[in-house]
């Protein structure tokens, strides 16, 4: 990577855990606060609007990140009353830390992981061996240290035999959506991303290949540890659960989690 790329990756990172830090801590105390994985952008938005119509006491702010980012924030002390994570293992640490309650813990998506390209692009790979010829010299997706759709790509990778070949080419995101914006700008030649976040950008990126993951990709919920809010925080998380919280999610292209 670039020392170009690095500066640019490194003041993301430090300006996404800016704003998440000042979202958490200008929470209201009548604010349910929400932190959900960065996939879950646009569909959380959706099922945050449909939430408060159903209950008009209860704003909901959401706070979206690296799954792994918004766990250690919660360590760490800021408010939150709902962990939405891309990955299990971002939840199992969650409850390493016993800062969620297992009892509450669910699975209510899934997603597929996709490999995308540019728009404009003329790349045209049929396996993900495609990626580790010469003309492919810049991968974007994110980091396997923090982001879970890294970690399925890590995961993938490995599975098909090309992964120190193409973690050569790596240019790490701090999450699936900076993965999606380098592609989207033409910033690196190929990216992996998950299905539904491919979906927002349909005019600047195209899917090249759907790829097998070596475990499903599922998003888990749970209450977190001491909320101020836990009624509100566990309404939301049934709301998300029900046929009208499902009905939202799949809008945005997820699928159910069972």
């Amino acid at each position: 990577m670039s020392i170009s790329l690095r500066r640019l990756l490194r003041h993301a990172l430090v300006t996404a855990s800016a704003v998440s830090i000042a979202i958490c801590t200008n929470a209201r105390a009548d604010e349910l606060v929400v932190s959900a994985a960065a996939s879950l952008t646009n569909a959380f938005k959706a099922v945050g609007e449909a939430f408060e119509k159903q209950h008009p006491g209860t704003k909901v702010l959401m706070n979206f990140g690296a799954s792994d980012v918004l766990m250690q924030q919660i360590v760490k002390g800021a408010p939150a009353d709902v962990f939405a994570s891309a990955d299990q293992k971002a939840m199992d640490k969650a409850a390493e830390q016993k800062v969620v309650v297992p009892s509450t813990r669910q699975d209510f998506a899934a997603n597929s992981l996709v490999l995308i390209l540019p728009a404009d692009s003329k790349f045209a790979p049929a396996t993900l061996r495609d990626l580790t010829t010469a003309d492919v010299k810049r991968i974007a997706y994110g980091d396997p240290a923090s982001v879970p759709v890294g970690r399925y790509t890590e995961g993938a990778l490995k599975a098909a035999g090309v992964w120190d070949a193409v973690s050569a080419k790596s240019v790490l995101a701090a999450n699936v959506r900076q993965s999606l914006d380098y592609v989207a700008r033409g910033e690196v030649d190929a990216g992996f991303v998950f299905g539904t976040d491919a979906a927002i950008m349909p005019d600047r990126v195209k899917v090249a290949l759907t790829v097998p993951t070596q475990t499903p990709v599922t998003y888990p919920i749970a209450l977190v540890e001491g909320s101020h809010h836990a009624a509100d925080a566990q309404a939301f998380i049934a709301y998300v659960l029900s046929p009208e919280g499902q009905a939202v999610l799949a809008k945005y292209g997820f699928k159910p989690a069972h």
